[in-house]
């Protein structure tokens, strides 16, 4: 296992610097300018040239690629509206994305894999009924949309949880009341694909012969469906939940635009908005490098599963 997770992890760098470079070409080619963005609309020919000199936006594009890439292995490259290291930002920000995302993954297995085997087990009743009709709809809602639905219903009309904003991390109770709510609108989405992946792999496996062979034996249904059937459905339940675990990342900059958190998501639309162009490659950096750490603990959590696994 541990040749395995090396060799993963050298395979991130090129795969890191792959995204770094698209991410680079694509913010140059993408209209706009930094300088205007910094100086206004108002601003005159001369000041804005003066500015992009000073930013280094006048130097060919292979030394800027250079340049930026050096500052970005330091300290992820310096804001050029706020000359502020990236890697500063980050560190503030990145904690309230970890925490929303992790809290989103945890209500989806916790509520998904329940409800999907109930509803395998109860195919074609009433609980499996409502269980793919709940899950149709957690598929069919935006996560922002989503959002607004919550904050009108538990923060605004019933007053049960702040509006927006995140909670200070010493303050763990109302660090708590601030995540309810944003942890809740991913967590929806991935209880649907959850429940719905839990409910077709489990289907799968308990038309096998050897859950057959144990239901001739005599063993109880709570024993063929928890400790055979449902161990075997498991390994394709935990790459969706890797996969959603990457979707969420995605969804988390606007679940933390619609309830204000100061996350990744925020620094993200700041850095569209200005055209900052060294703050978004590291911060879209950032998220692929999550992406990857995501997928490597997916494959890990196999073996944890299913002890047959073998990493090569």
């Amino acid at each position: 296992m541990v040749r395995y997770t090396v060799r993963r992890l050298l395979v991130a760098f090129p795969t890191l610097l792959a995204v770094y470079t698209l991410v680079f070409l694509f913010v140059r080619v993408a209209p706009g300018d930094p300088a205007v963005a910094a100086l206004g609309d108002y601003a005159s020919a001369e000041a804005v040239q003066a500015l992009r000199e000073r930013m280094g936006l006048t130097a060919p594009l292979w030394i800027q690629y250079g340049r930026t890439l050096a500052g970005y292995l330091r300290d992820l490259g310096r804001s050029l509206i706020t000359d502020v290291p990236v890697g500063q930002q980050v560190a503030t920000a990145l904690p309230h994305t970890l925490e929303l995302t992790f809290a989103g993954i945890v209500i989806g297995a916790i509520l998904g894999i329940p409800t999907g085997i109930l509803t395998a087990v109860r195919r074609n009743r009433l609980p499996d009924y409502m269980g793919r009709t709940l899950a149709l709809v957690g598929l069919s809602i935006p996560a922002f949309y989503l959002g607004i639905l919550l904050i009108l219903g538990f923060a605004v009309r019933l007053r049960w949880f702040p509006v927006m904003g995140a909670g200070p991390f010493s303050d763990v109770s109302a660090n708590l009341r601030h995540l309810a709510l944003p942890a809740l609108t991913l967590g929806i989405i991935m209880t649907s694909f959850v429940t719905r992946m839990t409910r077709s792999c489990l289907l799968n496996v308990l038309r096998e012969d050897y859950v057959r062979t144990g239901r001739a034996k005599g063993l109880r249904e709570r024993t063929v469906v928890y400790l055979h059937a449902l161990r075997n459905a498991l390994i394709p339940v935990v790459s969706v939940l890797g996969i959603q675990a990457a979707v969420l990342i995605g969804d988390s900059v606007m679940t933390e635009i619609v309830f204000s958190r100061p996350g990744l998501g925020r620094l993200m639309v700041q850095a569209m908005m200005q055209r900052d162009y060294i703050a978004l490659q590291g911060l879209i950096v950032i998220y692929g490098a999550l992406v990857v750490l995501v997928n490597l603990l997916t494959d890990l959590s196999y073996g944890l599963i299913d002890p047959r696994v073998r990493y090569e």
